[in-house]
């Protein structure tokens, strides 16, 4: 049976499906599930142990709170989710994705945020492994080229020094590794709706996707 109250939003790096997240997690009051952030505090117990079992020994005391549709990462009390946003850490946390042991570390956790109250969860495989039975999938996309621009527009803020071309590049490597991988590689669930968001506002975005989880909602399921 079908979860209309999980909405999945899978797709490529810098697709902008975070943002979607948040917005629609925000206009729909539903809690806010980054999974993009939950493999960054991962891989920030992994470098503290440098062991997975001890790293997921020390995931699981990590507490997820969300504040006005932000997700925020803490651990013994402490806002650790500036920490989490550092390059060394996304590229250890990219590395460790692919191993089987670190995806069953984080699946339990994944699935044990899912409540009444709702749920937005965005990734990668989160309408085809961790909530299949999300009524409403979406797999978000768009042209490297754009999704490079977005993400220079991003950086560049902090890295003056930053190229265009450095981005570029490592969009196209995260994509190649994350859709040839063998575990949970990146693809649309068969019943996802696929957004090209290439020549979209991230307003025709939104109402694209509030139209497909009310299509969803009347769905008989």
């Amino acid at each position: 049976m079908k979860n209309k109250k999980i909405i999945t939003i899978d797709g490529p790096s810098a697709s902008g499906k975070g943002s979607l997240a948040r917005r629609l997690a925000q206009d729909l009051n539903f809690l806010l599930l980054d999974s993009g952030l939950l493999y960054r505090a991962y891989a920030y117990c992994f470098q503290k142990k440098k062991d997975h079992g001890l790293a997921a020994a020390l995931f699981n005391e990590i507490e997820i709170k969300n504040s006005e549709s932000i997700m925020n990462v803490f651990e013994k009390g402490s806002n650790i989710t500036t920490n989490l946003r550092h390059e060394e850490i996304a590229h250890l946390a990219s590395s460790l994705s692919s191993l089987e042991v670190t995806r069953q570390h984080l699946l339990s956790f994944q699935r044990n945020l899912a409540n009444n109250e709702g749920l937005v969860a965005d990734g990668r495989d989160m309408g085809t492994i961790v909530f299949p039975s999300a009524a409403t999938k979406i797999f978000l996309t768009a042209s490297i080229s754009i999704r490079a621009k977005r993400r220079f527009a991003e950086l560049k803020k902090n890295n003056p020094l930053l190229s265009f071309q450095e981005i570029e590049k490592d969009i196209q490597l995260r994509d190649t590794a994350d859709q040839t991988r063998e575990i949970s590689p990146l693809l649309p669930a068969d019943d996802a709706l696929k957004i090209d968001s290439t020549h979209m506002s991230e307003k025709e975005v939104l109402v694209a996707a509030k139209a497909h989880y009310i299509k969803c909602l009347n769905d008989e399921i």
